[in-house]
C-alpha cells in the first residue's frame, strides 16, 4: 500500500504555484473569436498550461495501467511526475528568459545607444505597440525553442533521472513507514 498524499500533495503545490503566476485574462464570449490566448499568454505561460495539465491527468494514466507490474507502474508514475516537472520548469524558464532577453535587445536604435541593444529591432515601416509585442514574443519563442535542443539534453535529462530517483525514495520510504 502506497502512502497517499506524497505525490498528490506535491503536484497540488505544483498546481497553486503555477496559478499564482498566470497573467489575468478576460475569455471573450465570442466563440469564433479564440485570438486571445495569442494577445493574452505567451509561448512560456502556455507551456506553464500545459505541463499543469500534464501533471494532473499523465501520473493518473501511468498508476492505473494495469498490464505491468506494481514497481513498473510505481518507476512509471515517479518518472512521468520527474519528466513533466524537470521539462515544464525548463521549458518556461528559457521561453520567458529568451523573450526577456529580444526584449532587451528590441530597442529602436538611437545615437549612444549600443548595436547589441538593437539587434533585433524589426526593419519595417510602421508597427502598432501590439503588433511589436507580438513580434518580441515569437522572436523570443523562436530563440528559445533554439535554445532548447541544447538543454533537452544537457538538463532535461540528468534532472529527470534525478527527480526519478528522489521520488522513487520518497515513495518506497512512505511505504516502510505504513508497514
Amino acid at each position: 500500500m502506497t502512502k497517499p498524499g506524497i505525490i498528490g500533495n506535491f503536484i497540488n503545490s505544483i498546481e497553486r504555484r503555477a496559478a499564482s503566476v498566470m497573467p489575468p485574462c478576460h475569455l471573450s464570449k465570442d466563440p469564433k473569436n479564440p485570438g486571445w490566448i495569442n494577445r493574452h499568454f505567451t509561448s512560456g505561460e502556455q507551456r506553464l498550461i500545459l505541463g499543469a495539465t500534464a501533471l494532473v491527468t499523465q501520473p493518473f494514466i501511468d498508476f492505473h495501467n494495469r498490464n505491468v507490474d506494481e514497481k513498473t507502474r510505481d518507476v512509471s508514475v515517479c518518472r512521468t511526475v520527474a519528466k513533466i516537472i524537470v521539462g515544464t520548469t525548463t521549458g518556461v524558464l528559457i521561453r520567458k528568459g529568451a523573450i526577456n532577453l529580444i526584449g532587451k535587445c528590441s530597442l529602436p536604435p538611437a545615437p549612444g545607444l549600443k548595436k547589441i541593444r538593437s539587434l533585433f529591432f524589426p526593419k519595417v515601416e510602421k508597427m502598432t505597440a501590439e503588433g511589436f509585442l507580438q513580434y518580441k514574443n515569437t522572436m523570443g519563442t523562436i530563440v528559445g525553442l533554439l535554445a532548447m535542443l541544447v538543454t533537452n539534453f544537457a538538463v532535461d535529462a540528468p534532472f529527470t533521472k534525478l527527480l526519478t530517483n528522489r521520488l522513487l525514495k520518497e515513495k518506497r520510504r512512505g511505504v516502510n513507514e505504513l508497514a
